[in-house]
Formats: structure tokens, sequence, C-alpha cells
């Protein structure tokens, strides 16, 4: 078992921005033939991320959960891969700017009514 802290290096934060929990991360599919960018992660536990990532999209919150590892750890971890340039990381969309219940309940009554 490895400390949290040699996984980060004694690091506690990401070097370049936080991590949201609900941030959802993809590891980027290499083209054909390329490398997968596995030799770039610095440790087992980032290959571990770019794997459970790999064309498929997750929550920071479920990355520590599917990996068994604080929270604070997985963040650090991500800011890594997110400089290596091996992960994308979206924000969902905040809820103020999601469309008004009356207005899909009004698509829902239309596309009934066709």
């Amino acid at each position: 078992m490895v400390r949290p802290y040699a996984m980060t290096r004694g690091r506690t934060r990401p070097g370049g921005r936080e991590f949201d929990l609900i941030a959802l991360v993809v590891s980027d599919l290499p083209a054909p033939g390329a490398p997968d960018g596995r030799d770039s992660a610095d440790g087992p536990e980032q290959v571990l991320i770019l794997d459970l990532c790999r064309g498929n999209a997750l929550s920071v919150a479920e990355i520590a959960a599917g990996l068994d590892l604080p929270l604070g750890v997985v963040r650090v971890l991500l800011g890594d891969l997110l400089d290596a340039g091996l992960i994308r990381v979206s924000r969902p969309v905040p809820p103020a700017l999601l469309p008004d219940e009356h207005i899909l309940q009004e698509v829902i009554d239309g596309l009934r009514a066709l």
C-alpha cells in the first residue's frame, strides 16, 4: 500500500485548477497506431485513471470511488494528467442555464400531439 502523499509527491492541491466533484473527466482515445499516453503517466494510479475514463466520461467523485482513493489525491493526479494533455475536463451545465421545466413540458405536449 502506498501512502497518499507518496502518490502526489507531497502536494495537496492540483497545480492548475480545482476540480469540482461533478466535473466530468474523459481520456481521449488515441488514433490508430498512436501511443496511448499511458507511458506519459507518472504512476500506476494515473494509468488506472486513464483506463477508467477511456472513452467514458466520469465525475471526479466516481473516479475517486472507483479507485478507492481519497478525493484530494485524485484531484492532484487529475491535475497532472490535465497538464500532460492526457484528459479533458468539462463542467456540467449549471442549473440556471438549463431550459425551464415549463418549456420542456410544452415540447413534450407538442410531440405527443403529432
